[in-house]
């Protein structure tokens, strides 16, 4: 299977394709938002193994926001300001769409659109160009 290929195409998204022990992951930054002393980032993340004695591609996506910086109001600490960082991700399974349909499960507004099942769709036909399955699974464990 064709690696250089896959590099190529995530290259104009552009995302960063890492290689260790067998398993890619691609990630990119979709949407990003800043207020005042606080910032918050969309990310895509996909890892995938190729297995050449079965033949397949593995496959795993998310989505994920995190955020950071100064927060205002009630917090475990007290009211007041303090400093917050989270990431949190959604859902299992394939999604489809733009990221504003999926940023809405974050409940914020990000402006940017990108349909990320074009990295899926992607590499899933490049798989079977090759000859081999594609399987998508919902958890990355055991990839």
């Amino acid at each position: 299977m064709r690696v250089d290929a896959i590099k190529e195409f995530l290259e104009r998204i552009p995302a960063t394709l890492k290689e260790k022990r067998g398993i890619y992951s691609v990630e990119f930054t979709v949407a990003e938002r800043g207020t005042f002393l606080s910032k918050k980032k969309l990310t895509y993340s996909a890892r995938f193994r190729i297995d050449e004695d079965k033949k397949e591609l593995r496959f795993t996506e998310m989505l994920k926001e995190s955020g950071s910086g100064v927060s205002s109001g009630d917090s475990d600490l007290g009211p007041g300001f303090g400093f917050k960082k989270e990431t949190y991700k959604t859902g299992t399974g394939p999604r489809e769409g733009s990221i504003e349909e999926q940023s809405n499960l974050f409940g914020a507004h990000y402006s940017y659109t990108f349909d990320f099942s074009k990295v899926r769709a992607f590499l899933e036909s490049e798989t079977v160009k090759a000859g081999y399955a594609f399987k998508y699974q919902i958890t990355s464990l055991g990839l």
